[in-house]
């Protein structure tokens, strides 16, 4: 089927495992809330030769926050997270370290633009350019003012 990239922007719950908590919820229902496949996460998580191989190719591919901002290493412990983007990387998407939504959807915008006219061969520079490997993603929390009200999630799951 080949990987699909993801893009969330989710309301900030107080932390970022929280708000991942409260979409993986908002998403598993949009999928599966019908329960013909998976009456339940754990169900659909305990599906090992699907979740391993296929995939949802949705955010419902990676489990667990990590604050590391180094990139994944393609090591076992790598898969199925997300990471903080960078501080510095914030600055050079943003212009600062704390994004607003309208800023983060923008550059989003420019990366799907950028996706669709550059050459295959030509290095990401874009904000998803910061995902590195499948089955990760990186989060990227918005402010109003100085108050965290969102978090940006993206990365890509699914061979």
């Amino acid at each position: 089927m080949g990987a699909s990239g993801w893009n969330y922007v989710a309301a900030y719950s107080g932390s970022v495992e929280a708000t991942l908590e409260a979409l993986h919820d908002e998403v598993f229902q949009e999928l599966y809330g019908g329960g013909e496949e998976y009456e339940s996460r754990e169900e659909l998580y305990a599906d090992e030769e699907f979740m391993g191989e296929e995939g949802t190719h949705s955010i419902l591919d990676v489990h667990r926050v990590v604050e590391t901002t180094e990139p994944p290493q393609q090591r076992e412990a790598d898969y199925f997270t997300l990471r903080p983007l960078p501080p510095a990387r914030l600055v050079r998407h943003f212009g600062t370290d704390r994004p607003t939504v309208q800023q983060y959807e923008d550059a989003m915008a420019r990366a799907y633009e950028a996706m669709r006219t550059r050459h295959p061969l030509e290095q990401d520079a874009t904000l998803l350019g910061e995902d590195r490997m499948r089955w990760t993603g990186v989060y990227v929390v918005l402010y109003t003012d100085t108050q965290p009200t969102h978090v940006g999630f993206f990365g890509s799951s699914g061979d």
